[in-house]
């Protein structure tokens, strides 16, 4: 229920005077006071589901969310009743709430798991989305504060999401230098007057006072303010100091700082550390810091010192360069340090309070630059004060006046390792590497004899770039690659030269592009990103350090964004790639222009571009996209151009361009081409340049199919048959001499295609058995085929010719009878055919013994012995 002003002609009256119900999750019932005996019942369509939600805004008017992601406005003007003013289906699948804030004049609606704002002038744009995937059981309530700075949001997982709408304007300027907030908990610096790069400060609390000076930043909220020290890339926090009100304003100066609160103004100054050189008796350094310095603790060679501020926070402050590092995990219990006094481990400390030391590792010389570690911790037994520490062994005082030594934990390696498991050897290895012992890590790594192990050896002298003991490592473990590329590396004088080498080499390619972009070769982050092929940053690199290598790397970004399927950006960089002067250069770029333009349906340029390009590779490739394109005509004339006339006759066939197949038909060598061309040239009646393009493929058969049936040239045909012994072809030729009725062609023709029984009833019937008898005899013939002959020849009281068969088959005997059946005009022959006959039967005369008893052969034989001659 809720209440508030129905719109009426009347205006006078301000008071809210009319009750608003939702009945049965389908209508909306609104009850003017007013007019008692006029309630109005407004129901909407059943496909926006039941109502969830409305909120009264503006002028009368209500805005309705329904369940199924549906939200429609409407007015209570009495003439506009029942009217959907808008109506939007914001949500797919459901909407759980709306709320709306008059302050802002935005409307917010929930559901599938995101909120979407409209500007209530304009309810058709949506001003934002924003979308929550985590919340996977369904979203909740929704609602604005008062003043539309916070849109809150609650879910079914318990969940409250709370929203920042808007900022208060909050900011400060001195010179050309202004802060502003920009966030809850961020303000950014910016110089835009000297076009310096903005720069954002992350800040504790909420803000309500902002002051900017020459070098410093100061944010605070009540009688509390925050001191940060602007540097050219970094911001880092100096102090925080509690005034004795609640600060109006702040102002900074150079050195001064200067606080309003209550009526007073407070100057205040920072703390200062001094290095004070005995023998010249003067001050040589002195360090300025933002509070109050309690305790110093130099090394032994005064070279660095860790101090304790008034805040219990800890510091190593190196006066070479000035540079402090915050000590990590430091205890505001502490109570002192000691500096270890073995010369091999400078750098190593020790932070103490009544319970426990603290070991801390000084880093100086590392490829992420110097800073501080924590590398363990060890009990210490009441009452004793440490006094002294040397090689891990800590030297105490006690209450009764003895002193005590104990080792440290994280120099368990100084101890017996016979009976230690690999698992613990691991973890002492980890704190041998943590304090820079690389020689007793040495001796680990040849007890563990791991490569795992001598691997991590390796990467942590990369990392405190140790380049003789990793070169040493590496050889160890095989690695001729490494070695090869630190000995190329190992005389380099430039740090961040060095340190950029070292970083790539453990793969941290962002450090080692800042650490070559800071050293005097700047040029090196370039060449990494080439040889990384990240083009993108390799394009920004050049743009900065070498602008005459952005064509060759376009190029180089082209030929992978081509192999992604990123045609579009390829041809951006193909084109970015030409240079004017680079001739072979600027041939891959226009060839990669033409490909990608064809790619991307700019097939007059692509084509164009090939035409002109001298390369003929360039022209195959690109009428193979134009082909797979369905583009033949233009397919086909690129692979005419580019001499590939296989290709090109190949193409034409299948846009049935035949007048240019025909041309290309004397460059051709593939006999496919050419059979689809006699194919088509056969069909259109052509036959003199079908039977060409037939010979041309080597398709004989056809080729005296033509001759024969449309040609009438059968004597090409007989002797294409002859020079080929093409059975198909001289069965064809036979055909066309039995239509002519020319019997011994035809017989010819069938015993040339092995059609033998054809040719014999040919002959038999025809009575042209010599020719066929004259043809299979020069033939290889099967003694079948001989007898087939004999026994015809047989038939036909023809002896002579019945026993010559009767020989060729094998049959001595009957060959023998026949010939001497011969009459007297056949003697001669006949008698010089039996010798022969019985010259073959002389091995079979000695081994058939029941022949040799036939007496009418007996007598015979004595005739014609006297004739034979062995």
């Amino acid at each position: 229920m809720q209440f508030s002003m129905m719109k009426t002609n009347d205006r006078t009256s301000a008071a809210e005077s009319t009750i608003s119900v939702v009945v049965g999750k389908k209508t909306l019932f609104l009850f003017n006071l007013n007019e008692p005996d006029n309630p109005v019942d407004m129901e909407f369509q059943q496909h926006y589901g039941n109502i969830v939600c409305y909120s009264w805004y503006g002028d009368g008017y209500i805005m309705i969310g329904f369940s199924r992601g549906n939200f429609v406005v409407i007015s209570t003007h009495i003439r506009e009743i029942g009217q959907e003013i808008f109506q939007a289906h914001d949500h797919k699948d459901n909407l759980t709430s709306i709320a709306v804030s008059q302050t802002l004049n935005k409307a917010a609606t929930c559901g599938d798991n995101c909120i979407k704002i409209h500007d209530l002038a304009e309810l058709r744009d949506i001003y934002s989305i924003v979308s929550l995937d985590d919340e996977h059981k369904g979203l909740g309530t929704l609602s604005w504060t008062d003043d539309g700075q916070l849109l809150a949001l609650s879910t079914q997982r318990g969940s409250l999401h709370v929203f920042l709408t808007k900022l208060p304007i909050l900011g400060d300027a001195c010179s050309t230098r202004i802060a502003y907030l920009t966030s809850l908990l961020e303000v950014t610096v910016a110089n835009p007057v000297e076009g310096e790069l903005p720069i954002t400060v992350s800040v504790a609390v909420e803000p309500n006072f902002v002051a900017v000076g020459l070098y410093h930043l100061a944010v605070g909220m009540n009688n509390r303010a925050w001191f940060y020290v602007l540097g050219e890339n970094a911001v880092k926090k100096l102090k925080d100091v509690e005034y004795l009100g609640t600060v109006a304003s702040v102002c900074l100066y150079s050195d001064y700082a200067s606080a309003l609160f209550e009526g007073k103004v407070q100057l205040h100054l920072t703390g200062v550390i001094q290095y004070f050189y005995i023998e010249d008796w003067q001050f040589v350094n002195d360090y300025r810091h933002p509070v109050s310095v309690k305790k110093i603790f130099p090394d032994p060679n005064g070279t660095r010192l860790v101090f304790i501020d008034e805040k219990s926070d800890g510091y190593v402050y190196c006066p070479v360069n000035d540079a402090t590092y915050e000590i990590p995990d430091f205890s505001p219990t502490i109570k002192g340090v000691l500096w270890e006094n073995w010369p091999m481990d400078k750098g190593v400390f020790i932070a103490y309070d009544d319970d426990k030391v603290y070991t801390y590792v000084f880093h100086k010389d590392t490829i992420q630059g110097s800073k501080v570690i924590l590398a363990g911790g060890t009990k210490v037994p009441f009452s004793h004060k440490p006094l002294l520490l040397y090689n891990g062994e800590l030297t105490c005082q006690t209450q009764s006046g003895k002193i005590n030594n104990i080792y440290l934990s994280t120099h368990r390696f100084l101890d017996t390792l016979k009976d230690v498991g690999p698992h613990e050897l691991r973890q002492v290895l980890t704190q041998t590497l943590m304090l820079k012992r690389f020689s007793d890590a040495w001796e680990l790594c040849k007890i563990l004899n791991d490569q795992t192990a001598w691997n991590e050896l390796a990467r942590a002298c990369l990392h405190h770039m140790e380049v003789e003991f990793a070169i040493r490592v590496y050889r160890t473990i095989g690695n001729v690659g490494m070695v090869m590329s630190l000995e190329q590396i190992k005389g380099i004088e430039d740090y961040n030269l060095l340190a950029g080498h070292l970083a790539m080499f453990s793969n941290d390619f962002n450090l080692a592009q800042d650490l070559y972009l800071a050293s005097s070769c700047p040029v090196a982050a370039l060449e990494m990103r080439r040889d990384l092929q990240h083009w993108d940053s390799a394009l920004q690199l050049a743009k900065r350090l070498a602008p005459d290598q952005i064509p060759f790397i376009s190029k180089e970004y082209a030929v992978q964004l081509e192999f992604t399927g990123d045609y579009v950006n390829a041809l951006a960089h193909y084109e970015k790639g030409i240079t004017g002067d680079n001739k072979e250069h600027d041939e891959v770029c226009l060839a990669g222009v033409a490909q990608m333009s064809i790619r991307m349906g700019d097939i007059r340029r692509g084509v164009n571009q090939a035409l002109k390009h001298p390369s003929r590779v360039l022209k195959r490739d690109c009428g193979a996209i134009l082909e797979n394109m369905k583009q033949f005509s233009e397919a086909a004339q690129l692979y005419e151009k580019g001499l590939y006339y296989d290709k090109a006759a190949s193409v034409y066939i299948r846009c049935k361009n035949w007048a240019k197949v025909g041309e290309l038909l004397p460059h051709v060598s593939s006999p496919k081409i050419h059979l689809q061309y006699a194919k088509a040239k056969e069909a259109d009646g052509r036959y003199k340049e079908a039977v060409v393009a037939y010979e041309n493929a080597k398709q004989w058969n056809s080729v005296i199919r033509i001759y024969l049936d449309h040609l009438n040239n059968p004597e090409k045909a007989v002797s294409i048959v002859r020079e080929t012994q093409s059975l198909e072809g001289a069965k064809m030729v036979a055909r066309f001499f039995l239509q002519l009725g020319d019997y011994g062609s035809a017989i010819q023709f069938l015993v040339i295609s092995k059609c033998n029984n054809e040719a014999f009833t040919l002959a038999q019937q025809h009575n042209k058995m010599e020719i066929y008898a004259d043809i299979i005899g020069s033939e290889d013939t099967t003694n079948e085929d001989y007898q087939s002959i004999a026994l015809y020849f047989e038939g036909e009281k023809r002896h002579f010719q019945a026993g010559k068969f009767f020989l060729l088959c094998g049959q001595y005997s009957r060959a023998l009878k026949h010939f001497l059946k011969c009459p007297s005009s056949e003697d001669n022959a006949a008698i010089e055919m039996a010798i022969e006959t019985v010259r073959k039967l002389c091995n079979e005369i000695f081994k058939n013994a029941n022949f040799l008893k036939n007496t009418r052969f007996q007598v015979k034989m004595q005739i014609l012995v006297p004739f034979v001659t062995f």
